[in-house]
């Protein structure tokens, strides 16, 4: 062959193969910008707004044993008080999340402990689990694809924290374009090992800028290890209204 003609056929077929590669990658800047918007659409579902109150029972299990506790939750976006109701034992004490620094208030301290949104709270959850979710504020999305949840079409999300601060350093996250909620994630170490998976459900319904959505009731945490561990966290009474900044003042929960 003319030795021309094979210098043409190579840089077409690497032309080919540059433009394969470039399909097959997370998209062009509207893709990102349309997967951006629903990533945000899904964390509205699940409490990242101007003002909600929440109650919410946990319920681990774990070999053959059961736990279980009640909490009340405030949340104005990235502010979150969450104040113990039972068992009797624990009742009054706070967990305050505030720009994603957390503190555990207990009554006859004089002064907050700083905790981790990664330390377990019950079971399963972490203390970050009770917060809002504002998956697109914390995490930069490295990947992402369409997929199949169930036979419900998704986005599925590779996502990776941006900052030390929040509750999980990897996710993986199904996002149903028909319902824009968050159905399951996936949950990575830095290493890269899963270690538990959650599963939504969304039988509550709420109207947010003159819209109806729906709304967490259930997320259902399971080890990936040991399947038959779970921890169930159930939502209920889902209240919007105005929250004061002073509900998330650290000196006053204090007093």
């Amino acid at each position: 062959m003319n030795p021309l003609k094979i210098f043409l056929l190579t840089l077409l077929i690497l032309f080919h193969a540059t433009a394969a590669m470039a399909g097959a990658s997370s998209g062009s800047p509207m893709d990102m910008e349309k997967a951006t918007a629903l990533l945000k659409e899904s964390d509205l579902s699940r409490g990242n707004s101007s003002g909600l109150e929440w109650d919410i029972d946990i319920e681990s299990r774990t070999e053959g044993q059961t736990e279980a506790n009640s909490l009340t939750v405030l949340v104005k976006e990235t502010n979150c008080l969450a104040v113990y109701q039972t068992p009797s034992n624990v009742k009054g004490r706070k967990l305050l999340m505030k720009d994603r620094n957390m503190w555990f208030i207990k009554p006859g301290l004089s002064k907050p402990v700083p905790i981790s949104p990664r330390q377990k709270l019950l079971g399963g959850a972490s203390n970050g689990d009770i917060a809002s979710t504002n998956y697109a504020g914390d995490y930069t999305i490295e990947n992402f694809a369409q997929a199949l949840l169930d036979q419900e079409p998704c986005v599925v999300y590779d996502l990776k924290a941006n900052n030390k601060n929040v509750t999980y350093d990897r996710i993986r996250y199904w996002v149903s374009e028909k319902t824009k909620t968050g159905l399951k994630a996936e949950f990575f170490t830095l290493s890269g090992k899963m270690f538990k998976t959650a599963v939504f459900e969304y039988d509550h319904e709420i109207f947010l800028n003159g819209q109806k959505r729906p709304f967490v009731s259930k997320m259902t945490i399971s080890g990936a290890v040991v399947e038959t561990e779970k921890t169930v966290m159930a939502y209920s009474n889902i209240r919007i209204r105005e929250i004061s900044p002073s509900a998330f003042n650290l000196d006053l929960l204090v007093k």
